[in-house]
């Protein structure tokens, strides 16, 4: 036997279905950025003639490279951001977490299309025998077969399912733009923390350097006060300045090591499995042309700014979700069945049962709850639209920063490498006027401390120059748009 039943409601859904669909309320758009540019930007740093001293010159229309740490020509350095890039587990949770945003996405745009499940049971019943048997058999103890098909379908009449699918879509979008801002902060920090690495062994290589020429001053001053050709006051004043130094070390040493375990740490590697510093300085090449993008690429190439925009897009979708929700809705149900005493009969005559039934369900009090649920989407849409434009301002900042940086450290290391010289041409005087008895151990000392200070000052700025470089590709977005496949994809 066959029966459907065919409610009002059905009639009513199908009515509505042809209406035009309500929006939400609008929200509003934060406005385009008009900048033009990050302040005075001169053509071309200054240079210096001492390693990493050439002048950087930038270029508006140049784009970003993907790999722009090979622009260094360190094959070790190379070779760093390539095992950061397949071992740190940062770089695995964010694609981890990208493939969980695209199947959280799949499965929500599934909830558009019907549902249909079947199930197969055996019931297996006994009535009392005061009852008179209910089969034609006069058998109490009897099975039943059942054999269903039930199909759901929730017509999405005034967007809900729509606006829900596209802050998953949203969703998968913010997850992509997460996962690139976490391969470029780590490119970054494994080039920033080498840089580093080299920086400080260069510096204690220059100190002990320097540790052991005040040694042999102060035999020196010994020698000479035997001779009551130096005081003991010089003599004093040789061995704290050697102090004095000597407590440098300890320091650079510490940072030393923990910068290298910082550098395992990026390498997905323990402190125990920490790579030899097999680079310094001098080692590596300084890019000179520079790129420089315009702010209206910047918004659009920093993954920070890309997700910032993703989640607007979101918030705005969220909004539509919580307005349709105070909306009807409708659903269809489908059922098909089929029962019989044994499995033969389930395709028998007189077996089959169907039932067709639509519904419609509306919220008409909650005390304002869904009121209150759309004015709190809304209130978060302006969130990350706030959100947004301190992306887009922190973005230029990072751009214009790092302008300054570069100009003003390549000012720096002029500075220095004169310094340096004349330190350099000083002390070589000192020495020779010590040789031969012009000047006491002392003005030595005194021309010995200024040369110490310059060479650590030429080390400090040219690694100064380095991170500025590394800092200028990371805030202009560090050209993942460039790359054959983008992370996780």
């Amino acid at each position: 036997m066959k029966r459907i039943y065919v409610s009002g409601a059905m009639i009513a859904a199908l009515a509505l279905a042809g209406c035009k669909q309500p929006q939400p309320p609008p929200t509003p758009v934060p406005p385009a950025p008009t900048a033009t540019g990050y302040g005075d930007v001169p053509p071309a740093t200054a240079s210096a003639n001492v390693a990493a001293g050439v002048a950087q010159r930038f270029h508006v229309d140049m784009d970003v490279p993907a790999q722009w740490w090979t622009l260094f020509h360190s094959e070790e350095l190379n070779a760093l951001v390539t095992e950061a890039i397949a071992k740190n587990p940062d770089i695995a949770s964010a694609q981890a977490a990208l493939r969980a945003a695209r199947e959280s996405y799949v499965a929500q745009r599934s909830s558009a299309y019907p549902n249909a499940q079947g199930s197969f049971g055996v019931t297996r019943q006994q009535s009392p025998t005061f009852y008179a048997p209910p089969l034609n058999s006069n058998a109490y103890v009897y099975g039943i077969h059942t054999l269903s098909l039930d199909v759901a379908y929730t017509p999405d009449v005034f967007g809900n399912l729509r606006y829900q699918t596209l802050a998953a879509k949203a969703g998968v979008d913010i997850q992509r733009y997460q996962t690139e801002a976490t391969y470029l902060t780590l490119t970054s920090n494994v080039a920033l923390t080498a840089i580093q690495l080299a920086s400080i062994r260069d510096q204690l290589a220059t100190t002990h350097k320097i540790i052991e020429i005040d040694r042999k001053l102060i035999d020196l001053a010994k020698a000479q006060r035997t001779y009551a050709q130096a005081a003991g006051l010089d003599v004093l004043s040789q061995e704290a300045a050697l102090a004095a130094i000597e407590q440098t070390v300890p320091p650079l040493e510490k940072q030393l090591g923990q910068t290298r375990d910082q550098l395992a740490r990026l390498l997905g590697r323990t402190p125990n499995d920490a790579p030899p510093a097999a680079f310094d300085l001098v080692a590596l090449h300084l890019p000179e042309d520079l790129p420089l993008s315009l702010p209206s690429k910047l918004i659009v190439q920093r993954p920070d700014i890309a997700a910032a925009t993703a989640t607007l897009v979101q918030a705005g979708d969220q909004v539509g979700v919580a307005y349709t929700n105070r909306l009807p809705n409708f659903s269809i149900n489908a059922q098909t069945a089929t029962q019989a005493l044994s499995l033969i009969g389930l395709f028998g005559p007189g077996s089959l049962l169907s039932v067709l039934t639509a519904q419609v369900a509306a919220t008409f009090y909650d005390h304002g709850t869904l009121k209150h649920r759309e004015a709190a989407a809304i209130a978060q849409y302006d969130e990350a639209a706030a959100d947004y434009q301190g992306a887009v301002l922190s973005g230029f900042q990072n751009v214009a920063d790092s302008m300054v940086a570069l100009t003003k450290d390549a000012d720096g290391l002029r500075a220095a490498a004169s310094a340096d010289a004349a330190a350099t041409k000083s002390l070589r005087i000192v020495q020779y006027q010590l040789r031969y008895g012009s000047v006491s151990a002392l003005a030595e000392l005194n021309a010995e401390q200024t040369y110490q200070q310059a060479e650590l000052a030429v080390v400090q700025a040219q690694a100064a120059r380095f991170s500025d470089t590394v800092a200028l590709f990371q805030a202009l977005g560090g050209g993942w748009w460039n790359r054959a496949e983008t992370t996780g994809s």
